[in-house]
């Protein structure tokens, strides 16, 4: 009963929300988008998912053994989950089908992640430096190479000598996690050109759709994909990112002149667009399982007569 009655509000909801008349204002921004731009949209996001999924193949490359396919289906179903559970709730889904596929340990899988999206982070505030109108040449400069000593510094931190092991229980405990993290930014040797690659062209295509939502330029509308992505780095994000994605980038809008509502409507057509991309995707990898090579767990085994 209890199920039935959530499945009922949550469809009435559902009903009450698109039968609002200002979604037909959504439908008349992509309305001015040719079949032939929404195809080159598609694709080029599509390649975002396969830099992703050589990141991971690079990173872990002694337990994925060449199998892409695996790699792109665990970035396709773990993208889909990050754009769907709130609050990062889906940022789980990565350690645990690396586990279940490859045989990957959590804690290694989850340090990974970690430097994933400190890489992530340290790529999108140099792009916002770069392009963020009306900022100081001074502050832009600083800023950039602020950002590159810290992510210059880190990975050396934690690969520098420590005693951490010989201490109390906790700081113990913060050294073992302290070895993981080493281990996890020196096992890749391309992360980082992985990382621009997949940020340069994610971004462009982004500011590319949301200059056509708009119909102003380029160079007016990439701050706007900035920002959006700067706010869906946030550790804490409601239902499938909605909010605080719109209003970084509505926010970084106004500095090109385009007034909020406009930028809030072109924003929400845009994370749409990539909210479907997301979960179709994810859903379509989810159809097509991998085979584990994960070491079978003796307790799941059938035993003997």
């Amino acid at each position: 009963m209890k199920r039935a009655f959530s499945i009922i509000i949550t469809l009435a909801l559902l009903a009450w929300l698109a039968g609002d008349s200002r979604w037909k204002m959504v439908g008349d921004a992509f309305a001015s988008i040719t079949p032939g731009a929404f195809a080159a949209v598609t694709v080029a996001l599509f390649v975002t998912y396969v830099l992703r999924a050589l990141r991971v193949c690079d990173e872990f490359r002694d337990e994925v053994n060449g199998r892409f396919g695996a790699c792109l289906r665990v970035i396709l179903i773990h993208n889909a989950m990050i754009n769907v559970v709130p609050f990062r709730g889906g940022e789980t889904a990565f350690p645990l089908l690396l586990r279940k596929v490859f045989g990957i340990s959590i804690v290694r899988a989850g340090a990974s992640l970690l430097w994933f999206r400190l890489q992530d982070a340290f790529v999108v505030g140099v792009l916002a430096c770069l392009v963020w109108p009306s900022l100081h040449p001074a502050l832009r400069a600083a800023g950039i190479a602020a950002l590159v000593a810290v992510a210059w510094y880190l990975p050396r931190w934690a690969r520098a000598p420590h005693d951490w092991a010989g201490r109390g229980s906790i700081v113990s405990k913060l050294g073992k996690l302290r070895d993981i993290f080493t281990e996890a930014t020196g096992r890749s040797r391309y992360g980082w050109w992985w990382t621009v690659a997949n940020w340069t062209l994610k971004l462009a295509v982004q500011g590319w759709l949301l200059a056509m939502l708009l119909g102003t330029s380029f160079q007016s509308a990439f701050p706007g994909a900035v920002g959006a992505e700067a706010a869906a780095i946030l550790p804490v994000q409601g239902v499938a990112g909605f909010g605080t994605y719109e209003a970084g980038a509505a926010a970084a809008l106004l500095y090109s002149g385009i007034a909020m509502k406009d930028g809030l409507q072109a924003a929400l057509a845009l994370h749409l667009f990539i909210l479907c991309s997301a979960v179709a995707t994810g859903a379509i990898a989810w159809l097509f399982p991998s085979k584990s090579t994960a070491p079978e767990d003796p307790a799941t085994r059938p035993a003997r007569k």
